[in-house]
Parts: structure tokens; sequence; C-alpha cells
């Protein structure tokens, strides 16, 4: 096996990293100082990859349902299963697949995802029909599960305690680029080739994360049986809600939509009852009764639903109440993700220094106050009256994001960080989810053109703002 200098790529880095890090006495797991580098770098840039492909792969194919469902021959409202399925199957396998890596081990789980994710993909290209396409999503939904739901304890064992922070703040980074990315991308690709290439764009990403895979940590197993029933139940709980809550924005029958949702819940119970009971909970209850951590969770699930609130819900304002052309309107949204690029790596190497709960504070005002000017546009505007508010809006909530998740993930004990991850994926998608369940109500209502969508998005930021700060309490700190 060829050895590489450890400043330089060379066309085998996966051998050549490994090599170094024996040479370098590295330990395979990832000890609590994390890996030495140059390894740690080279795993830094397989997590990457994998976590830009779930992001790429869960917002391109919005780009592409018009075009979808003309070639498939199908109703637009049924191509919009395509983006549907995709997050459901990713909210309801994150907690089950978090407690299956605990148990096989993080980096056998998170190739496993980057390779069924990759199969799918190619299958893409055989798809003639919806129910096909469909089958396939989830498959990729599932596949980018597996690797989504021990990313965030992959980073943890990747970097240094003292760098945890700013190793979550680059991870935020790789969330925001690749969302500014996508719809780009997915519009540049339609127009030179046929739709399957727009899921293939992210196949580059998945086969560079698994050739760096020896680099990642291995973390040695737990061997204890896995929870089966608390998979099943967790499973039915977030697909059940989720579902009659999408059922019902959707004009369905109020009865049967209802019916679902209640059914969800009377299984969460029996859920949470069940892992109450568990020494090692898929979902991680015995660490969520404390204080810190119901307050982080608690804060980053109203961040993530209020984010996505205003972002689904903006451009149908733009272009109803001030008639902006929709290529005008995706230029004014770009400054969020921009800046949250910018400040989440800051935020996150601050958070190794400040308190979180300071730092989410600050965050989350700053973005109340971006929200309510938003909510009161001038009459007539212009690019720039958007685009400073939604900068504005978009640095606070990138204040706040990094810090809150580097103290949940630091707060959880070391041989629990799967679990604690797959909860932090399973809030942010949650959020969003519901986020995008409450804009499509205000569509419905005929509230998306006005100022609702801002302003209940600031009443939701400003209680994450509260959460945060009641952090700095020293009994809360201590738990």
């Amino acid at each position: 096996m060829s050895s590489v200098p450890t400043s330089v790529p060379g066309p085998s880095p996966t051998g050549g990293v490994a090599d170094a890090a024996r040479a370098a006495g590295a330990a395979p797991t990832g000890g609590p100082d994390g890996l030495p580098m140059p390894r740690r770098a080279w795993a830094i840039v397989a997590v990457s990859f994998g976590t830009a492909l779930v992001v790429l792969d869960g917002a391109i194919a919005t780009v592409a349902l018009p075009t979808i469902a003309r070639d498939l021959r199908t109703d637009p409202s049924a191509a919009v299963l395509i983006v549907t399925v995709y997050q459901l199957v990713l909210v309801m396998s994150l907690l089950p697949l978090s407690g299956l890596g605990d148990r096989i081990g993080l980096r056998r789980l998170y190739q496993g995802g980057q390779l069924v994710f990759t199969v799918a993909t190619v299958l893409c290209f055989f798809a003639k029909s919806l129910p096909f396409l469909l089958v396939v999503r989830a498959l990729q939904g599932l596949g980018a599960a597996a690797a989504l739901s021990v990313s965030s304890a992959l980073v943890r064992a990747i970097y240094p305690a003292k760098q945890l922070g700013r190793g979550l703040g680059i991870n935020g980074v790789i969330v925001s680029s690749s969302a500014a990315l996508a719809p780009a991308l997915g519009g540049f690709v339609l127009g030179v080739a046929p739709w399957p290439w727009v899921f293939a764009c992210a196949v580059p990403f998945a086969i560079l994360s698994l050739a760096l895979g020896r680099t990642l940590p291995a973390p040695p197993p737990v061997r204890v049986p896995y929870d089966l029933g608390g998979a099943v139940m967790s499973a039915a709980t977030f697909g059940l809600v989720i579902t009659g809550l999408e059922s019902w924005v959707h004009g369905d029958s109020p009865v049967v939509a209802a019916a679902i949702v209640l059914a969800g819940l009377l299984i969460g119970v029996v859920f949470v009852r069940h892992e109450l009971a568990q020494p090692r909970p898929i979902l991680p209850v015995d660490l969520l009764v404390r204080p810190v951590m119901a307050l982080s969770t608690t804060g980053a699930l109203t961040a993530f639903l209020a984010s996505s609130a205003v972002i689904i819900g903006l451009p149908f304002r733009l272009e109803t109440a001030y008639h902006f052309a929709p290529a005008a309107v995706g230029a004014m949204i770009v400054p969020w993700p921009l800046t949250v690029m910018v400040v989440a790596p800051t935020a996150g190497w601050l958070s190794d220094r400040v308190p979180a709960g300071l730092l989410g504070g600050i965050g989350m005002a700053v973005s109340v106050a971006g929200l309510v000017a938003l909510a009161w546009l001038p009459a007539h505007p212009g690019w720039f009256d958007v685009a400073w508010r939604m900068s504005l809006s978009g640095s606070g909530f990138g204040l706040f994001l990094s810090p809150n998740a580097r103290l949940i993930i630091g707060s959880a004990p070391k041989d629990r960080t799967a679990a604690t991850g797959g909860l932090i994926a399973t809030t942010r998608l949650t959020g969003q989810t519901l986020g995008a369940t409450l804009a499509a109500l205000l569509l419905a209502h005929g509230l998306a053109s006005g100022r609702a969508s801002p302003l209940i998005a600031a009443g939701l930021a400003a209680v994450a703002g509260v959460c945060s700060v009641a952090r700095l309490r020293p009994g809360v700190r201590a738990s």
C-alpha cells in the first residue's frame, strides 16, 4: 500500500491516511482528544461529504418536480410525494438507526448508509413510473438516515473536546452551503441532462465519503440487545403524526387526519413509557430529563420550525403581494443560508469559549429583530430591503444553532453520542417538516402573503431564545 505525504493528498488517500495514522500510533477509535492529524483532516472531509449528500438530495429534488411529473405523466400534486416520502423516511428512521449504530459500530452504519444511498440513486435511472420512483426515494432516505443518524457522534470522536464547537460549526457550514447550492445546481442539471441526473448529483459525495471511510473513527460497538419494539414504536409515532398533519393541511378528511394523529400520539405515549424502562433507550429519555438537554432540544425544535416556516412561506408573499419574478425571489432568499455559512463556524469557535446559553440568547434576539423587520417590509421593496432582513435573521440562527448542538452533544456521556446525535438530527428534521406543514397551513388559509409567517416565526425564535438563556442558571448548567 502506497503512502501519502501528510500535507499533500495523493491518488490513494484512504490507504495513505490510514498508513499515516498507524505510523503516528493513532488509535482506530478516536480517543478523548480526537483523531491525530492528518487522519483527522481526512475524516472531516469524509463526514462533510456525507452531510452534503443528505442535504443536497433532500433539497435538489424540489426543482425537478414539474419535469418529473410531465415525464412520468402524473399529477403535480402527486409528484410532491417524491420529496415528502424522502423526508418522512428520514424522520422515521433516524432514532432507530442511531440505536443500531451503537450496536454494530458507527463507521459500519455510516458507510452502509452511503452504499444504500448510492445503489438507490442508480435505480432512479430505471424509474418509468411514480410508484417505482417513490420506492427508490424511500431507499435513498433510508441510506441517508443511516449516515445522518451517527454523523454527530463521529464528529465528536474526530475532534478534540476543546475543538468540538468548531467542528460542529464546520458541519453547519456544510449544511448551509449545500442548501444554498441545491436549487441552482438542480436547475443547471435540468438544463443539460434528463431529470435522473438531478439525483445523481449527490453520488460523487457518497463515493468520495466511502473512499475515505477507513479514516473515520471506529468506537467499539456496545454488546447489548437491540430494542426492536422501541424502534418500531419510534417510527410509527413520527410517521403517523406527520402523515396525519400533512393529510389535514392538504384538505383530506379532518376526521381521518385527526384519527391518524391521535393514533401516533397514543403510540408515542406507550413508546416513551417503554423507553423509560430501557437501559439504553433509542429515544434518550434518560438524558432528556436533564434540564440542559430538555431546554436545548426544545430550543432547537422551535428554531428549525421557525426558519423552515418563514423560508417556505416567503416566496409566496414576495410573488403574490409584491409581484417579484421567481429568479428575483431566489436571489432574495439566498442571503439567509449564505450568512449562516459565515456565522456558523465563528459561533462554533466561540462556543468553545463562551457559554452556549449566552450565544443562543443573543442569536435569537437578533433573529427576532430580523423577522419582525421582515414582517414590515416597505410598500415597494427592492432586493436590498429584503436581503438585509434575511441576512440579519440568518445570522441570528447561525449564532444559535452551532453552540446549541455543541451543548447537546457535549453534555451526553461519550457512550451515548450515537443516540444523542440521532436526537439532534431528528429534532432538526421534525422541526423543518413541521415548519413546512405550518407554511402549508398558512397558505391554505390565505395568510402566506401577509405578515403572519414572519411574525409566527419571530414568536418561535423568541421561545428558542428563552430556552437558551434559561440554561445560564447555575442549577441548569450543572445538570
